[in-house]
């Protein structure tokens, strides 16, 4: 019978935190980025990106760490029901730095941490049983109470037809053998560690290690040698990883290393190895577990282990499907493989988080604008941003718990109202374009990068540039640097772009304008994640616009409609003309909606409680006849 999973993971689970210096000594770092980390944990976001039904069986403490592997292993597709919470101990950390090429020290900060703390009693037999297959790990073995719980795990996983998969997972400090300090050292002989690792072996369908790694669990010196000392104790399927040379797979008797089989190498340029052997895990559980031949499962393990090496971090840069299919099919393999843009797309736009399929925002982003109905009220500007918390209220009002609602909001009038909007769940977009700068200009950020590492990481970069096809080339060739910059800006920091476009205020909008002028920016080598468009001339002109889109950028998440202070009833027959092209998930509208509240407001004719009220009412309207449209198209 098919099982509710394919694997279920056991063992470590850390936070990773990766010095961003390459090329620094860890004493030198000065910043880092975070992902979950630990062999475990490791193997089953891989093995979820390549499609499988995992599960991670460990401890993490009761603090924002361990919410944030919780959370993470949700958004990864992973089932968190093994994942115990200790309200005693905090998840473990490792900091992490690349000092040169295959030099990467690490210090473990593991003393008492949550996953050591696993016990018999945290092995669900439900959890175990629902599962094809369990893995074990090394360092699980080095403690008594972890040691137990990884022993039931296997019992339980046997008695129900479960395979059980052998990660050595060798860390000798973690064994006690080293000291903090040699968090990188792969080897350290003892006799005790062999002897516990050889009593688990004739219990194990797959077996897992390093040359290192497989002298430690065969007790002998030398990797045939121990290959050989590993097979006479138990019948498992060996996996030799040889690093760069690929691995080799022993299914049946071993005499020399020729005895195996080798999948296809990938020859590429090894910028970080920690994290790799997990990702190489991950791709060969994909394979062996759907009962691929040894060579290929290899292959798919050579191939992920080459995408870990090639980048930083270790879980959020291995490979999906998606990505490690379009890999396999190319014909030749660029050796800086980090730098293959088709493959960072594909990777970016795979594990990015979650999105609206669709989206009804309240655009308050406006600075210019603001300023001159507050000028002209004779109130301080000051007061734009306590308007701005209000139109959150506003927006809030009319969501309630519904999901697909959203802001667009400045940090320049709008810092109080990304707080609130961000409590109140909703999806945010934020300017970065000086207002009205044509050609473009960037609002207070000389340094887009350096900015833009301030803003949360859920936050979407919104960029207006008014662009037209008859612009005079010096224009075209401006905007288009600074399109560029942009971009590159975006994707170094992790942050999605919304590309907005506006072409009828500088020129005739026709039937093929805004498709040639998307075209253009893809042609740039810009994939932005959205659209924000004004209202066509008709829906053939969307229809280009879709195609357009869809021809060159699959992942793209869609096109929201923008209002440019259009009256309630344009934009409702706007609304109707879109409702048959799904490339326009929504519609993000601002004075529209809070243009009279704020001139009025502003001149203290009205109270908090009105301008919410009247923007609410507005904004409820246009959510309404956007509904109305969509379901109006579902019943024809």
């Amino acid at each position: 019978m098919a099982k509710a999973l394919d694997v279920v993971t056991i063992g470590r689970c850390s936070v990773d935190l990766y010095g961003q210096q390459i090329g620094s000594r860890l004493e030198d770092i000065g910043s880092f980025a975070k992902s979950v980390g630990g062999c475990p944990a490791n193997i089953a976001i891989g093995t979820a990106r390549l499609g499988l039904k995992s599960a991670l069986l460990t401890r993490v403490g009761a603090e924002q760490m361990g919410r944030f592997v919780r959370e993470q292993l949700v958004r990864e597709g992973v089932e968190t029901a093994g994942v115990t919470v200790d309200p005693e101990r905090l998840t473990a950390l490792v900091l992490l730095a690349v000092e040169d090429e295959g030099v990467s020290p690490m210090i473990f900060y593991r003393s008492d941490c949550a996953d050591m703390a696993l016990c018999e009693a945290d092995v669900s037999e439900s959890l175990v049983a629902s599962a094809a297959s369990i893995v074990v790990t090394g360092t699980h073995f080095s403690k008594p109470n972890t040691e137990a719980a990884q022993l039931k795990a296997i019992r339980i996983a046997k008695a129900h037809g479960g395979k059980v998969v052998f990660d050595v997972d060798y860390r000798p400090n973690l064994w006690g053998l080293a000291g903090h300090a040699a968090g990188f050292e792969r080897y350290v002989a003892s006799d005790a560690v062999s002897r516990k690792m050889q009593a688990i072996l004739p219990d194990c369908d797959l077996v897992v290690g390093t040359e290192e790694e497989m002298m430690i669990a065969g007790g002998v010196g030398d990797p045939l040698a121990a290959l050989k000392a590993i097979r006479a104790v138990s019948s498992a399927t060996l996996v030799l990883k040889r690093g760069a040379m690929g691995c080799i797979v022993f299914e049946g008797p071993i005499e020399t290393l020729e005895d195996g089989i080798a999948g296809r190498g990938f020859p590429i340029e090894v910028f970080n190895v920690l994290g790799a052997g997990d990702a190489f895990m991950s791709g060969l559980l994909a394979g062996w577990l759907r009962g691929r031949p040894a060579a290929e499962c290899a292959t798919m393990a050579n191939a992920c282990g080459a995408f870990a090496v090639s980048r930083l971090l270790c879980s959020p840069e291995y490979p999906t499907s998606a990505e490690l299919d379009a890999f396999l099919a190319k014909s030749a393999i660029q050796r800086r493989l980090r730098r293959d843009e088709e493959l960072n797309h594909i990777h970016w736009a795979t594990t990015r988080r979650p999105g609206p399929d669709r989206l009804m925002a309240l655009a308050c982003d406006h600075r210019m604008q603001i300023e001159e109905m507050a000028d002209a009220a004779g109130a301080s500007r000051e007061r734009i941003e306590d308007f701005k918390v209000l139109a959150v209220e506003a927006a809030a009002r009319v969501a309630g718990d519904d999901p697909g609602f959203g802001m667009l909001l400045d940090g320049i009038y709008g810092q109080k109202a990304l707080y609130r909007a961000a409590a109140k769940g909703f999806w945010i977009g934020r300017p970065v374009e000086k207002p009205g700068s044509r050609p473009l200009e960037f609002d207070h950020m000389a340094d887009l990068g350096s900015h833009l590492t301030e803003w949360p990481v859920d936050q979407v970069i919104k960029c207006l540039c008014f662009y037209h096809p008859d612009d005079p080339a010096e224009l075209r060739e401006r905007q288009d640097r600074e399109l560029l910059r942009l971009w590159d800006a975006a994707r170094t920091v992790g942050r999605e772009l919304l590309v907005e476009i506006i072409a009828g205020k500088h020129g005739a909008l026709g039937e093929t304008t805004v498709a040639e002028i998307v075209q253009h920016v893809y042609d740039l080598g810009i994939k932005p994640d959205w659209w924000k468009l004004e209202p066509q001339t008709s829906v053939g002109a969307w229809r280009r616009i879709e195609t357009t889109i869809a021809a060159n950028d699959r992942y793209c998440r869609g096109i929201v409609l923008l209002g440019l202070d259009a009256p309630e009833a344009e934009l409702k027959a706007a609304f109707a003309a879109v409702a048959e092209v799904p490339m326009v998930r929504g519609f993000a509208v601002g004075r529209t909606i809070f243009a009279d509240a704020a001139r009025r407001w502003l001149r203290g004719e009205i109270d908090d409680e009105a301008a919410i009220a009247d923007m609410a009412r507005r904004f409820g309207a246009l959510v309404d006849a956007w509904r109305g449209a969509a379901q109006s198209i579902k019943a024809a």
